[in-house]
């Protein structure tokens, strides 16, 4: 195989392509790796960059080093802590899945603008005015953490005064509020998994060569019209999420579309 050519060191560079062969079953559990002089050949890099790979990746818990003979594949662990991205509802009342973290800080509030990447979700123009509201959560039963935003653009809170004069409301209170308003909310979900940014992953706690899981999920009114944006990042190798699936009429769907 080629030297590998993408963003970050070049340690983690090569911890990445040797992850996603465990992912791909190219290094099965229970087996070696190829020696370092394989690898350094195989990926065209130094030894100590190989040897910073392998003790990333040890440090993750996916590879075991045992003494005299090499090292081997422990397999993808499964992550401690399932995030529910369910959402229920009894009556007016409203609970998001991540109720039960704990916040060690307030929050922080702040006014900024929407972004060629949150515009988009919010189908308004770049620029736009928000208010944000930033949380870090901990799990108080393995003690992961993630960052938590809601995005709220200045036209939603002028039409939920609550929101603009206390846009830190807790979010079962916000969708309370925004169904008070009138409103008939459903939401929708992106996800992706991408390497963190360094303030990331000094917030997060998070590794070296440990990628977050970013979520982003938007709160739709009437109409199907994009009310508040929410974004959650959570460490890659500690947390999994979880969502209820039900099956909607073809009705709904194009109403949703239309």
């Amino acid at each position: 195989m080629a030297g590998i050519e993408r963003p970050g060191p070049l340690y983690q560079q090569v911890a990445a392509a040797i992850r996603q062969g465990i992912a791909d079953g190219e290094f099965p559990p229970g087996t070696p790796l190829p020696s370092e002089a394989q690898l350094i050949e195989r990926y065209e890099v130094s030894r100590p960059t190989v040897r910073n790979a392998i003790a990333a990746l040890r440090s993750e818990g996916l590879i075991e080093v045992r003494h005299g003979k090499g090292s081997f594949v422990k397999g993808m662990p499964t992550p401690p802590l399932t995030i529910e991205r369910t959402i229920t509802r009894a009556g007016k009342t409203f609970t998001p899945g991540h109720t039960s973290w704990e916040q060690p800080h307030e929050p922080t509030v702040y006014r900024t603008e929407t972004t060629n990447t949150t515009g988009p979700l919010l189908e308004i123009s770049e620029g736009e005015a928000l208010f944000g509201v930033d949380r870090v959560l901990i799990d108080p039963a393995t003690g992961a953490r993630a960052l938590h935003r809601v995005l709220i653009p200045f036209a939603t809170a002028e039409n939920v005064p609550s929101l603009a004069d206390a846009p830190d409301t807790a979010l079962e209170e916000i969708y309370t509020a925004l169904t008070a308003g009138g409103h008939k909310l459903t939401w929708s979900e992106t996800v992706r998994a991408r390497m963190p940014q360094a303030d990331e992953r000094n917030a997060l706690e998070l590794p070296d060569a440990t990628p977050v899981i970013h979520t982003m999920r938007v709160t739709h009114g009437t109409d199907h019209q994009p009310l508040i944006l929410e974004e959650l990042r959570a460490s890659g190798s500690q947390a999994q999420l979880s969502y209820r699936i039900t099956a909607e009429s073809p009705r709904a769907l194009r109403a949703v579309h239309s």
